[in-house]
Formats: structure tokens, sequence, C-alpha cells
């Protein structure tokens, strides 16, 4: 059997799919697993050992299409499903399975506070798209794949930083789902020992703001590393501290100690912190109380209510004090 699994983006949600990629070729070893992600994230799957083939989307969704149709796929198994994912369903003409996305009970929860979501991880639900095979959750969590030559050595940080560091990883989509630059600062301050600020080129200003307060014993990598970098130093470090974003989810796919920042979304929408094999390393920090959260299934660029509580009013000495685990 040949299966197309499609997840196009982000970074968090590819690594969600690791499961999935591993269960299948794991109970089912036979099969042969590709794998249809956009070009910018492919080097989060191109290592993988249960995968047999990356199909890179640029800017020409024909082109996929094409490249697709040569290889004679037997099922889709559509773990983005959205409109560009229908279009390869429809020219594939294949049987296909697609993740329950569950925008209505978000929908009800964002703008009516019903609260219908069921109590199942993301991960679950995209498990439950190769159920039809026979293939079940192992329960192991997550995965990612760096080769020896992506990864970054720690002799190549500031000597403080080789024996040990917290992995302060700034970033997310939105700026709502992320601390403001006075709290990251405050927050920095109140971390013990040695820093790594983690992030990307959009996150440099923040990260030099942090830098230049701390002092020396925070070594910004922002925008230095490509992905699979970045990941080798949250990999390396002794524990996490992230917002709902990418840099999490990596955390969880190497078992680090992970403290999660939650602003206007919520773990409640199925993607919080996933490492089943040691839950006890999750901690997540968000206001409770809040009637305005969340005020978004995504993200915005600010605070609707002008207010912004739900970071203002963090516990930041928690978090940091979590961080020491």
């Amino acid at each position: 059997m040949k299966l197309l699994v499609i997840r196009f983006s982000s970074i968090g949600d590819i690594v969600l799919t690791s499961p999935v990629l591993r269960c299948l070729k794991q109970q089912l070893p036979d099969t042969e697993i590709h794998v249809a992600t956009k070009d910018a994230f492919a080097d989060l799957v191109r290592f993988n050992p249960h995968v047999g083939k990356v199909h890179e989307l640029g800017d020409d969704m024909g082109d996929l299409i094409r490249r697709l149709k040569v290889e004679r796929f037997d099922e889709v198994i559509d773990l983005h499903h959205n409109l560009r994912t229908a279009r390869i369903k429809r020219a594939l003409d294949l049987p296909s399975h697609s993740f329950p996305k569950l925008n209505i009970e978000k929908w009800l929860l964002v703008n009516l506070g019903i609260d219908r979501m069921p109590r199942l991880h993301i991960v679950d639900r995209y498990m439950s798209t190769v159920a039809h095979l026979g293939v079940k959750s192992d329960g192991q969590g997550l995965e990612l794949f760096i080769p020896p030559d992506r990864d970054v050595s720690l002799s190549s940080l500031p000597d403080a930083h080789r024996s040990g560091y917290t992995a302060l990883a700034i970033g997310a989509a939105h700026a709502t789902k992320r601390l403001p630059q006075h709290r990251l600062i405050d927050l920095a301050r109140l971390v013990e020992g040695p820093i790594v600020i983690i992030g990307g080129k959009d996150d440099q200003a923040i990260a030099r703001a942090i830098a230049n307060d701390i002092g020396g014993r925070v070594f910004d990598a922002t925008g230095r590393y490509d992905i699979l970098g970045s990941a080798s130093l949250i990999k390396q470090a002794k524990s996490v501290i992230a917002h709902d974003s990418g840099a999490m989810h990596i955390a969880c796919a190497f078992g680090k100690p992970v403290v999660s920042v939650w602003g206007n979304t919520v773990p409640l929408f199925g993607m919080g912190p996933y490492l089943p094999k040691h839950p006890q390393r999750a901690r997540i920090a968000e206001v409770q109380g809040l009637t305005c959260r969340p005020c978004s299934k995504i993200g915005h660029d600010q605070c609707p209510k002008g207010h912004f509580r739900c970071m203002e009013k963090q516990d930041l000495r928690w978090i940091a004090e979590q961080a020491k685990t």
C-alpha cells in the first residue's frame, strides 16, 4: 500500500503529525508513506525514517498535483483539511480520510463561550484518520529527527552555556499569543542561570532588548539558525519556556520539561503540550477567570479588548520557578 499524508504547515502542526507517521510504518511495515508539505517546512519530515518521500509545495499547486499523480497512491490521509487539500483530493480521485477540525465547536467556544470541545488532543484526532487501517496510537509521543550534521554544537555557545541553559522561545504566529517585550524582559530577569533565546528573524529586536537588559547570561540565537538548528538548541536545553507555538511542540518531541505560556488561545482547543510518557514535564501557564478567553482560535495582531490581561497578568515568578525542574 502507498499512502500520501498531507500537512502543509506550520511547524508545530507538522511535528504533531509524527505519531501518525510512526504508527503507520511500524504497524503496517509494508506501507510506503509519502508526505506533502510546504517547502519551508520540509526539513521537519525529510529525515524521518518512517517517511519514504517528501513532496514539497512551493508557489505552484498545479505542479505539486502533477507530481503526486505520477506516484499512483492508494489513499490520501489529509491532516490539514482545507481548500487546498480538497483540490488535491479531487485531482487524485482516491479514497481519503480527513481529520475532524472541530471548527463549529471552536466557533462556539470563541464567540459564545459554549464549551462543546471534546477532551481529546489533536494527536488523537490525527490518529482517527488511520483507524480504518487498524492503526492505533502507541502512546510514545512526538518525535523530530535531526541529522548529526545539522545539530548545533554546544562548543559554539558561550562557555557559561555549555553546561546547561534554559531555552526561552519568544516567538509565536500572532501577537496575542506572545508575552509583550516588557514582560519577556521581566521573565528573563527571574529565570536562573544561562538563557538561550530561540526565535526567527522577526524576533530579533525583542531578543536584543532582552539581552541588553539581562547581560552576558543571555545568548541570543534568534535568526541565527534554520528550523532544525533552533530545534537542536531546544533539544539540548535543560528546560524550555515557550508560547503556544511550534517551539512548544518541538520541546515535547524531545521530552523536555516545558512551561507553555497561553494568551488568547487555550489548551482546550486540543493543542497543548503532548507528553504522554512524561506528563509531569508539561506545565501550563494561563490566567484563569478571564471571560474574554479564548478570543480567537488562532490569534490577533493586538488584544481586541485593549487590556491584554491574558499576558499582562501572567505569574512570571511561577513560570520561572517551574522552569527550574
